[in-house]
């Protein structure tokens, strides 16, 4: 980051100095009802306390698709040639109305669940809605990525700044009144970087930026979802493994209902049953979606690469080509081995980079310190209980926000955003 002038050092400094603190949520009247993290992760808010949102059948919206054509130095193999064009989603107003960016969390494609509430929140508050994937989604990292080996927090904004730049240009008859920008879990972070990228490309001059349950520190968000994985689950044995444990468990609660029924109640009504997931077996399930997220960003950095550290180099991959061994070999990297085995590398060349730490340095929010503290513009929404928060992340948060973060008590990892309160308190914060 350029260094600024004194007087603006100065002036930063007794900011800091005299920033007010942190709008802490008091729990005795926060109604959310989960107050377990890990059930609040996995079930978020109860149906009934969720605000009414327009459905999908009065929203006008499409997909669409960017070519952009990043000069890389790799083809892309047979079984992604069919994500060579980005897709994003469009929601738009039948009037002049303010354009919100969403970015999506660790793995996320444009349409998974969060965002997609998201698109509803806002279109149903008068916005233009424009989706998009995240740079550690595997059509982001064939189509938009220049290196396809997400993790370098400045790179990625990049990528995401010129996939919005693309995205102004193709919808240039949109009338849009001003640009926001919001992001969740790791696209929160996303959200802070490509926010700062815009202070010198001054493509939208965002008006608003908001950060929902933003990783402080990647690094240690990694390692807390890695050790998930290694939870010890009561009942698991050599003969039963842990997906056949939650499998039993969901066969016997349909067997109980008499029917089958794959909504998104589904797990809150599990949890009022006497099938309940222990809290061992919800961090298990928590850190193995996170696994295959790891292992999704692996084998797909390492084959557009021709890494050979999981799918042999000169393996011809087509799209009839059986990718279960090479996925089962991913599912032996997690986080911390994609970041050994392949960011650091990346990050070595391109950057003469050298220690761990210096790498972690850069990635995190404490490396936008400075403009975060000075950018009124700026919130951040976060939970105490979140799984991802390393020591000493809230207290970060709260010496550079101030009272421009709002810390629930409840709701885990991004469990409570689709809670009508949260919602409004979001809404809220993009209103003039």
């Amino acid at each position: 980051m350029p260094r600024l002038p004194s007087i603006a050092v100065l002036l930063g400094g007794l900011l800091l100095c005299s920033r007010l603190p942190a709008a802490d949520i008091d729990p005795a009247s926060y109604g959310f009802p989960l107050h377990n993290p890990f059930e609040a992760t996995i079930v978020t808010t109860p149906p009934e306390l969720r605000p009414d949102l327009p459905p999908d059948s009065e929203i006008d919206q499409r997909d669409y698709s960017l070519s952009l054509h990043p000069a890389r130095p790799f083809a892309l193999p047979g079984s992604l040639r069919q994500v060579r064009d980005l897709r994003y989603r469009l929601a738009r107003q039948a009037h002049a109305a303010p354009l919100i960016f969403i970015i999506s969390g660790t793995g996320a494609h444009y349409a998974s669940s969060h965002t997609e509430y998201l698109k509803r929140l806002f279109y149903g508050a008068g916005f233009h809605v424009v989706q998009l994937s995240s740079p550690t989604s595997y059509d982001f990292m064939a189509a938009a990525s220049r290196t396809a080996t997400p993790g370098l927090s400045r790179e990625d904004a990049d990528d995401l700044y010129r996939v919005m730049e693309a995205v102004q240009a193709q919808q240039a008859d949109l009338p849009v009144t001003a640009y926001h920008l919001i992001g969740y879990s790791l696209g929160a972070l996303h959200a802070a970087f490509v926010s700062q990228l815009d202070e010198t490309r001054r493509r939208f001059a965002f008006k608003r930026v908001l950060l929902l349950n933003p990783p402080v520190n990647p690094y240690d968000s990694i390692r807390n979802l890695d050790r998930l994985v290694q939870t010890d689950v009561p009942g698991i044995t050599g003969n039963l493994t842990f997906y056949e444990l939650i499998l039993g468990k969901l066969t016997r609660y349909f067997q109980q209902r008499g029917h089958i029924d794959l909504n998104e109640a589904l797990l809150y009504d599990l949890q009022q049953s006497k099938e309940r997931l222990t809290d061992e077996e919800m961090a298990m399930l928590i850190g193995s979606v996170f696994r295959f997220a790891a292992a999704d960003i692996a084998y797909t950095s390492d084959l557009i690469n021709r890494r050979g550290l999981i799918t042999p180099p000169d393996y011809p991959v087509e799209e009839d080509t059986p990718l279960a061994p090479f996925f089962i070999r991913a599912l032996q990297c997690n986080f911390g081995c994609y970041l050994n085995e392949q960011l650091i590398p990346q990050w070595r060349r391109g950057h003469n980079g050298s220690s761990l730490s210096q790498l972690v340095g850069q990635i995190g929010l404490q490396a936008l310190r400075e403009y975060l503290a000075g950018s009124r513009k700026i919130a951040a929404m976060h939970n105490a209980d979140d799984l991802i928060l390393g020591p000493g992340d809230l207290a970060f948060l709260r010496r550079t926000l101030g009272e421009r973060l709002t810390l629930y008590p409840f709701g885990g990892h991004c469990g409570n955003f689709n809670y009508r309160v949260n919602s409004q308190a979001i809404l809220e914060f993009f209103r003039d």
